[in-house]
């Protein structure tokens, strides 16, 4: 027997604690690499994509660039000329603004309207969703806006109708009065995307709320004004800010149906077709990244109105007004 063996204290009672230590789950350390592993192909396409060319853009709104020469230093030169200087800056913003104003309201009135009657539908829910959200997939495609310059051509199925009746217009997209129509009645066909979320909103309205206000002796206008409503303020909220962005974003059919003038006397001159024409067919990029910033900002601004006055307007569940 050795000295250690001797100074060896008798063995006790099993430790417990010993035990639950040994059978404890061990947890992997933190390894946030792996994280920046996998978010690097999004900050990769954030850089690149979108904040580079950001950047790029806002320099070059101080210049003078032609696509072929190395940028000229203007300074606030090209914003003073949209301003004072180019009646057709003015002319495209006042036609931009008829569109978003007339088409973003209608828009969502439609989705709204067919969103409840497919709420109370029993039968081919499925059918009917698809059939009303297909305009939204096909309506900004150059076919679509193809067609849609067919239908209301000089001769045309609509122009045609019209003249059944003693309407002869020669055309809508022919008549500076009438073309925005044309356009806005294409944006307000593709009511399909806001209508599928008015649509799951109206799902998610208690029905105890529609059997107190029927209860309480309320018809069907009162009910939507008190009730429907108020429920749907944050969708309405949520598809007002997009529809109203969307607008404001629509190329497509304009240059389209106007051939890519924007005429009849500027009537479908809308502000991204000019700013395409400044840029691409003029070779002012400079001037069009100019243009590219006012709406950037125009659209934040608009945006920001639209939050800032949202307490007034929108309600929230479990929240006192």
């Amino acid at each position: 027997m050795t000295t250690d063996t001797l100074r060896r204290p008798p063995p006790g009672p099993a430790d417990p604690t010993a035990k639950a230590g040994r059978n404890r789950p061990r947890y992997r350390r933190h390894r946030p690499g792996i994280a920046y592993l996998f978010l690097s192909p999004w900050v990769c396409g954030a850089l690149l994509l979108t904040l580079g060319p950001m950047l790029a853009s806002l320099y070059l709104s101080f210049t003078d660039y032609d696509l072929f020469t190395s940028p000229n230093w203007v300074g606030l030169e090209n914003y003073k000329r949209l301003f004072t200087d180019d009646a057709r800056f003015l002319a495209s913003a006042k036609v931009t603004a008829t569109y978003v104003l007339i088409s973003v309201p209608l828009k969502l009135a439609a989705a709204l309207a067919v969103a409840m009657l497919l709420n109370n539908a029993r039968r081919g829910q499925g059918f009917y969703r698809s059939a009303f959200y297909a305009p939204s997939l096909l309506g900004t495609g150059v076919a679509i806006a193809l067609a849609w310059r067919a239908l209301f051509t000089d001769n045309g199925v609509v122009d045609s109708l019209t003249g059944q009746v003693g309407w002869d217009t020669g055309g809508w997209i022919n008549e500076p009065d009438y073309a925005i129509y044309v356009l806005i009645i294409l944006a307000v066909w593709q009511f399909g995307a806001p209508m599928v979320i008015f649509l799951a909103g109206l799902k998610q309205v208690p029905q105890e709320l529609y059997d107190a206000a029927a209860v309480d002796g309320s018809g069907r206008w009162r009910t939507f004004r008190s009730v429907t409503l108020p429920m749907l303020s944050p969708i309405i909220l949520f598809n007002l800010v997009l529809e109203t962005i969307h607008a404001f974003q629509a190329f497509t059919p304009a240059f389209i149906v106007s051939g890519g003038r924007g005429g009849p006397s500027n009537s479908t001159l809308f502000y991204t077709l000019y700013l395409y024409e400044r840029g691409f067919s003029q070779f002012r990029m400079g001037y069009a990244s100019a243009m590219a910033w006012i709406l950037l900002i125009t659209v934040a601004l608009i945006t920001a109105l639209f939050f800032g006055t949202s307490r007034r307007w929108v309600f929230y569940a479990g929240e006192n007004k």
